[in-house]
């Protein structure tokens, strides 16, 4: 049987400036390491995070709209309510 393939949306904390990061990724664990390692240009000055939350999915269409609905006013709204 194979295994099920997941595709992640989370939502990392900033201990330094306390900002959410909203990102995707397909290896959720390898992410999260990079940007605290300071790998992730778009983060590294905001180390160090904690992941905060996360959703799993199995369609990548799915995951994608997910992710382009979190950036926007509403999905900010949306997330911190589930925060």
């Amino acid at each position: 049987m194979q295994r099920k393939k997941f595709f992640y949306i989370y939502v990392l904390r900033s201990l330094k400036d306390k900002k959410l990061y909203i990102g995707k990724t397909k290896d959720l664990k390898r992410r999260v390491k990079e940007h605290n390692a300071g790998k992730v240009k778009a983060t590294k000055n905001r180390r160090p995070f904690e992941l905060v939350y996360y959703e799993a999915y199995t369609n990548k269409d799915q995951w994608s709209q997910q992710e382009h609905f979190y950036k926007t006013g509403i999905g900010r709204e949306t997330l911190k309510h589930k925060l």
